[in-house]
């Protein structure tokens, strides 16, 4: 539990401090694919609950896995949902993610299921995060300080109101999506649109101006698009996911496939 909260303090303050904070991304089920994230050295393994069927049984075993392996697990919930944030939390996660936050009540709302009091209203349970009992007190005593807490900014209204949400002391930071943002602007799909960029640009800059992390997914990542995020102002990065890395593989197998088939 000690070293643990040690991780937990050491990324809250990379976060802070806006230095670079590397994450893998997970879709599927399989703590075995979590193992070998986490085996990269990545700050935390997030967990994709929004956007496909891994359980909460399941994500336990991500949980375990990640921090197995040295690293922590961030899961993305589903949405607002303060009994799965509570669950999620039991099961050991480090924080969370949390998509489509639109405005400073929402955060409220997110901080106020993730804390325990005074800072928020989470309740008091005896689970894997509390090591079963045996780390109950360490657990109340250190939790408020040490977690973490990353809204995503999807929409118009979240950039617009990126302000307020950046000043909830408890929030370490953001994380953009541009996909759901540009549905929001009418253009979907089109993340490269000035629209879309401007509005970034927005959030990025009061990210720093806040002192908070910025974050952002690179589908393809390697060392020069990496300093390219960096370079755009972004603190920390999701190095592509499991799906992606599978897909990319499966685009280029499928033209040696048809080449060697004629």
């Amino acid at each position: 539990m000690d070293q643990l909260v040690q991780r937990r303090r050491k990324l809250k303050k990379k976060l802070r401090s806006r230095e670079k904070v590397l994450g893998a991304w997970t879709s599927f089920a399989s703590p075995g694919i979590t193992e070998i994230f986490a085996k990269s050295g990545v700050d935390f393994v997030g967990i994709d609950i929004e956007h496909s069927t891994i359980s909460l049984e399941q994500s336990q075993a991500i949980i375990t896995a990640a921090q197995a392996e040295g690293s922590l697990c961030l899961p993305r919930i589903d949405s607002h949902n303060m009994p799965m944030i509570k669950r999620l939390l039991d099961s050991g996660a480090d924080g969370i993610i949390a998509p489509m936050v639109n405005n400073a009540g929402e955060a409220d709302s997110i901080i106020e299921w993730t804390k325990y009091v005074p800072k928020g209203n989470r309740s008091f349970g005896i689970a894997r995060g509390q090591g079963y009992g045996f780390d109950f007190d360490k657990n109340a005593r250190t939790w408020n300080e040490s977690s973490v807490i990353i809204p995503q900014i999807e929409s118009r209204e979240a950039a617009e109101n990126i302000e307020s949400i950046l000043k909830r002391p408890d929030i370490d930071g953001v994380m953009i999506g541009p996909y759901d943002m540009s549905g929001s602007l009418g253009i979907p799909g089109q993340i490269h649109h000035k629209k879309v960029k401007d509005l970034c640009q927005h959030v990025i800059a009061s990210c720093k101006k806040h002192k908070k992390a910025c974050g952002t997914q690179n589908i393809e990542p390697d060392l020069n698009s990496l300093k390219k995020n960096f370079k755009a102002g972004f603190t920390f990065v999701i190095l592509a996911s499991d799906i992606f890395v599978l897909w990319k593989w499966a685009e280029k197998m499928k033209v040696c496939v048809a080449k060697l088939r004629k």
